[in-house]
């Protein structure tokens, strides 16, 4: 049996999508409390988040997300990372802004602690990428497309996403 390159190649991105995500789940937690939503998008579901991007683009003005979508055409896959932002009861903290975790909620905020959880995942997941040098790039406009076409639960409200590529030149350095 010969398997040739692409093949190979796609494999090994599904493989180590799978690792991103086993690190981003072992990755730690405040108060052990685990929110997070990891997922693996391929195929028709890539595409249709990346003409979401191309959407955004269009109507927003803002074409960082046309860029970008043209990075994930390019990519094999992208591996989705999404934080429920409930707030933790931390005191004191207040990095949200506001006085306390019930302020917090009453007026709709974010939970600070609960950001840096998904930051400190998103920061696992691509230190798996790089140590088997796969080409990757975190992107805020993929988890805003992933949002917009609701691919998460109700209870998501911030996400990023990492497309991967294995290929001779990295499609998300000169871009």
């Amino acid at each position: 049996m010969i398997v040739k390159s692409t093949e190979i190649e796609e494999r090994a991105a599904s493989f180590i999508a799978d690792l991103m995500c086993a690190a981003a789940r072992t990755a730690p937690k405040a108060k052990g409390t685990d929110n997070l939503i990891t997922m693996i998008v391929k195929g028709r579901e890539k595409d249709q988040i990346a003409e979401e991007m191309s959407e955004i683009a269009k109507t927003s003005g803002m074409q960082f997300f046309e860029r970008d979508a043209k990075c994930v055409e390019k990519a094999s896959l992208i591996m989705l990372m999404g934080q429920k932002v409930t707030p933790l009861g931390v005191t004191p903290c207040g990095y949200c802004g506001y006085e306390n975790c019930e302020e917090n909620i009453k007026k709709m905020g974010i939970c600070s602690i609960a950001t840096g959880d998904l930051g400190i995942a998103i920061g696992s997941a691509v230190s798996v990428a790089a140590l088997h040098h796969i080409d990757n790039r975190v992107m805020f406009s993929i988890g805003r497309a992933a949002l917009n076409l609701n691919i998460f639960e109700d209870e998501i409200q911030i996400a990023y996403g990492i497309p991967l590529s294995i290929s001779g030149k990295s499609p998300f350095y000169d871009r």
